[in-house]
């Protein structure tokens, strides 16, 4: 993948939901330990699906993680919670704000091997800060699909529904006590309503 040249490098693994940007993230690393490469890997605080201070996918796997508030505070911290690790993981960067473009500069610079995951697209289809930046500045980029839930296709929106419905586009926020969940569509099947 990358020649060996003594420097660091960042790559970004982004796709929709359920296209395995974890799952990636956590081979790259488990391959990372094999080659007897020292990792550290973050999560933000908002994520709390697998545990507290674990990065977890859909598959079942996990690796053990340093929590981190997913405020600027908390991203310029990154540095400063290491400890000669040579490859630096971050998982869930689309909750993270773009001070984390600087971060992953800053660690690259350092001769680290920087590995983010993100989905790069809100509910809307639009671009999810800061990972457009991410994938413009990194060395490697991996964009994974999902498969749609509605016809089969490759999937590339995050569906969101707010009671089994798409949910509307101008409301971020859900109803106290409405069931929110999320599907992979494809562009042809996914919906934002505009009413």
């Amino acid at each position: 993948m990358h020649a060996i040249t003594n420097s660091g490098w960042v790559e970004v693994i982004t796709g929709c939901m359920f296209s395995g940007k974890t799952e990636e993230l956590l081979r790259r690393l488990r391959r990372a330990e094999i080659a007897g490469q020292e990792v550290a890997a973050f999560t933000p605080a908002i994520d709390d699906r697998y545990g507290e201070a674990s990065l977890g996918s859909h598959a079942g796997h996990t690796w053990k993680a340093t929590v981190v508030e997913n405020d600027a505070g908390g991203v310029r911290d990154i540095p400063n919670r290491l400890n000669g690790e040579e490859v630096v993981a971050i998982d869930e960067a689309n909750f993270f704000p773009t001070d984390l473009v600087d971060v992953c500069e800053r660690l690259a610079a350092d001769d680290r091997r920087v590995v983010v995951s993100g989905t790069d697209q809100t509910f809307r289809g639009e671009p999810f800060e800061p990972l457009p930046q991410l994938v413009a500045t990194a060395e490697y980029v991996e964009k994974l699909q999902a498969i749609c839930t509605q016809c089969g296709e490759p999937a590339t929106r995050n569906q969101r529904l707010i009671e089994g419905e798409p949910a509307h586009a101008d409301d971020p926020t859900i109803m106290v006590g409405a069931e929110e969940s999320y599907e992979a569509r494809c562009r042809n099947c996914h919906v934002v309503r505009q009413d």
